[in-house]
């Protein structure tokens, strides 16, 4: 077991994500649970791709296992050069704190902490300068002025909003996202996903998304289309839709 090297070290042309076999099952025997099978994909650096399919279709395991949120079954997991795998605890701690950053559909925010010192509170885990790089990050998500408010006195759209800036202030090169607009009305997540969507042109990040919304996908610039723990699918969208312009 290893710990990932410093990122660095490991800059490439390669994918930001190669899966090859990858998969994932809880239980045994007759309680054997098949999460995800032999799932195969490379997703390139800059992209942005959709993990598309209904409740129990494999997307959110899949998002957890390149998160280092649970382990693999089997299969390779490379990740920004790391093999994900591979890692022991400590790696697999220090891989979520420096290669990835989270979006869940919930906030988990800290209510008692402002805007500013939530984010600053993860950007001091990851360098110097912590509070000139909070401020800096959620100026660029939009919320310049509304950094010394508690997350009760934002609407749901900025609480989002500083949830999306905890993730980039690492400036992590994959940032993974679960129903990130699954607690928003459809104006307010329109608004999230063209964030997302800028963040993936403006700074080169891979952002994989998970929903259950086939409209959502529109946006993507690929579709994984996973069914019963298996991708059925990989679809690469030719001219991707405006999210200020989705409606469902």
């Amino acid at each position: 077991m290893t710990s990932p090297e410093p990122a660095a070290a490991l800059a490439s042309a390669g994918p930001a994500v190669r899966v090859e076999g990858l998969t994932k099952t809880y239980g045994s025997g007759e309680t054997l649970v098949r999460a995800l099978h032999d799932a195969t994909f490379e997703i390139g650096r800059g992209e942005l791709v959709v993990l598309l399919g209904p409740s129990g279709s494999g997307k959110t395991t899949t998002l957890n296992l390149i998160g280092a949120i649970e382990e693999p079954t089997g299969g390779s997991l490379v990740v920004d050069g790391v093999e994900v795998g591979a890692l022991d605890e400590r790696g697999r701690t220090q891989y979520r704190r420096d290669r990835v950053g989270f979006v869940f559909q919930f906030f988990n925010l800290v209510p008692t902490l402002t805007a500013h010192e939530n984010v600053a509170l993860v950007a001091e885990l990851t360098g110097p300068d912590a509070g000139a790089r909070a401020e800096d990050v959620l100026t660029r998500v939009g919320l310049g002025e509304r950094m010394d408010h508690y997350p009760g006195q934002l609407s749901g759209g900025e609480q989002q909003r500083v949830a999306i800036a905890r993730a980039l202030v690492k400036e992590p090169p994959v940032l993974l996202c679960d129903e990130p607009t699954g607690a928003l009305d459809v104006e307010t997540g329109r608004s999230v996903l063209a964030l997302l969507r800028r963040v993936t042109r403006d700074r080169g990040r891979t952002v994989l998304l998970v929903t259950h919304n086939s409209t959502i996908a529109t946006m993507a610039d690929r579709v994984l289309r996973l069914s019963s723990g298996d991708v059925v699918s990989d679809e690469r969208i030719e001219a991707p839709v405006d999210p200020e312009r989705l409606v469902w």
